[in-house]
């Protein structure tokens, strides 16, 4: 069984942008990651541990809404769900809340922190760094709902990608853009619709298949 920890924030943990509620459990992109691994290999030899928080940031204090550094959230997760075959890190959006007051390649540098308190954890089957994919999570958009909190994050997201696969080829992680996929919904321009956690789950299946075949 290879266990693999899906690290991230409302859209890992599921938020339906139309409903502002939670996605069931079915629709959500890691119980689809699941459920297409276990039929490409035809048994269940990946389980997929979803570990996503609403507002979730990379190294962040938020004044606002409180406990959601993941920095400090990360070493509880590796420790608590160890052996660690896989850590999936997709975080980055809610850094581009205007009360942060960073830009693309400040996230991506503590996008890095992320990765490097990884490869030191110690938490593989082996003891060693769990294997990583880092993510780009896909640009927000315009939308009245969150315009509040993330004036000017749409500009300023564009540029994830490109500073993400840097730092990716220079910890030596896996990577991945999830822009490719996925488009943030028009509802709220932050979240996704379901139709995305589809796709976005089949482009990590892939990944995934790749790095374990």
């Amino acid at each position: 069984m290879k266990n693999i920890v899906c690290f991230g924030d409302s859209n890992t943990w599921g938020y339906n942008p139309q409903m502002g509620e939670r996605y069931p459990y079915e629709n959500r992109w890691t119980t689809i990651l699941e459920e297409g691994l276990y039929f490409a290999e035809d048994k269940a030899i990946y389980k997929i541990i979803p570990e996503g928080l609403n507002g979730r940031t990379t190294t962040f204090e938020d004044p606002v809404e409180g406990d959601k550094c993941g920095i400090r959230h990360l070493p509880v997760i590796l420790e608590s769900h160890k052996p660690i075959d896989l850590l999936i890190i997709m975080l980055g959006t809610n850094d581009l809340k205007s009360r942060f007051s960073v830009n693309a390649q400040e996230i991506a540098g503590s996008a890095g922190r992320l990765v490097d308190l990884a490869l030191n954890s110690g938490s593989s089957p082996a003891k060693n760094s769990p294997r990583i994919i880092l993510i780009s999570p896909p640009p927000v958009i315009e939308a009245e709902r969150f315009a509040y909190a993330f004036s000017g994050a749409a500009e300023k997201s564009k540029g994830l990608a490109k500073a993400y696969e840097a730092l990716a080829e220079e910890k030596g992680v896996y990577f991945l853009d999830a822009g490719t996929v996925v488009k943030s919904s028009i509802y709220d321009g932050i979240h996704w619709d379901a139709e995305y956690h589809k796709e976005f789950a089949i482009a990590v299946a892939e990944k995934v298949l790749k790095i374990f075949g």
